[in-house]
């Protein structure tokens, strides 16, 4: 990897795919625009161009960037580790560019309560227009709007922008996250965590197990959705209790259960099917 601070970030394509890391459901902030990239997060943006062998990443917050795609995490080492199960072999040389994003907690728990039982599309468009209209300019680009610029929006606000029914569930966390230290939440356990999230309106166990992973950086978890689901069924036994099957592939992969969901993940929507 090499740096050029507050201005560009090159990285090799060896053990990172951009269009793998943006595409397994872990980010919904992101757009093409000709043959770039556009990743946004919070009020940070990085412009990425594709060139033979690397990644270009253009962007004023080079250490922010840095972070939020893991760069410094060793995935050669996660997964030689994984590998060694079956079906997860298969899984990573599939998506052996996958990295987990540290993605900003607040612009997350909005984000995954409006992506519950909606498509890739309209949750991408619905946060853009979020940031449009609500959030700060910066330069050619708008900010996730914070707390207290959305504090005073109405259902009907949320409405508009094609929130749909969940333009209630968003009206009422954003009075919650007021009274919701996100830097206290950092130091509580998995478990803790997990029970002050599903306190908030609009998230269930899937949703909260996102959050836990993409956002905190929690990989004693593992998110549960159909495809995950349905990969169970496929590879380890019948079962339609998620919460179970979630208790049973975290008992099975412990703290790369986060990793492990991301590649079985990916290889089931995107490969199995």
């Amino acid at each position: 990897m090499q740096v050029e601070k507050n201005k560009k970030i090159i990285i090799e394509k060896t053990n990172f795919n951009l269009v793998q890391t943006l595409e397994c459901g872990q980010v919904f902030s992101y757009y093409k625009e000709n043959e770039n990239y556009i990743v946004q997060s919070a009020d940070k943006v990085a412009v990425i161009e594709e060139k033979d062998n690397v990644y270009i990443i253009n962007t004023t917050d080079t250490d922010y960037f840095i972070n939020y795609f893991d760069f410094n995490t060793d995935y050669i080492k996660i997964k030689q580790e994984l590998g060694q199960i079956s079906p997860l072999n298969e899984a990573i040389k599939f998506g052996y560019g996958i990295k987990i994003l540290k993605q900003d907690i607040f612009e997350t728990i909005i984000s995954f309560i409006i992506s519950a039982n909606n498509n890739i599309k309209r949750i991408k468009n619905i946060l853009f227009k979020l940031r449009q209209n609500y959030g700060k300019k910066i330069g050619e680009f708008y900010a996730f709007p914070t707390l207290s610029e959305l504090k005073n929006l109405s259902k009907g606000d949320f409405v508009n922008i094609g929130a749909g029914y969940r333009a209630k569930y968003l009206v009422e966390v954003v009075k919650q996250l007021e009274s919701f230290d996100i830097e206290k939440s950092k130091s509580l356990s998995t478990v803790e965590l997990r029970k002050n999230l599903i306190n908030l309106s609009g998230v269930g166990p899937k949703v909260a197990d996102c959050i836990l992973l993409f956002a905190y950086s929690r990989f004693d978890v593992f998110p549960v959705d159909t495809w995950i689901e349905k990969l169970y069924n496929q590879f380890f036994e019948q079962c339609n209790n998620r919460e179970k099957i979630r208790d049973e592939l975290v008992n099975k992969f412990g703290l790369l259960s986060g990793y492990a969901q991301q590649y079985l993940f990916f290889y089931k929507r995107s490969y199995l099917k």
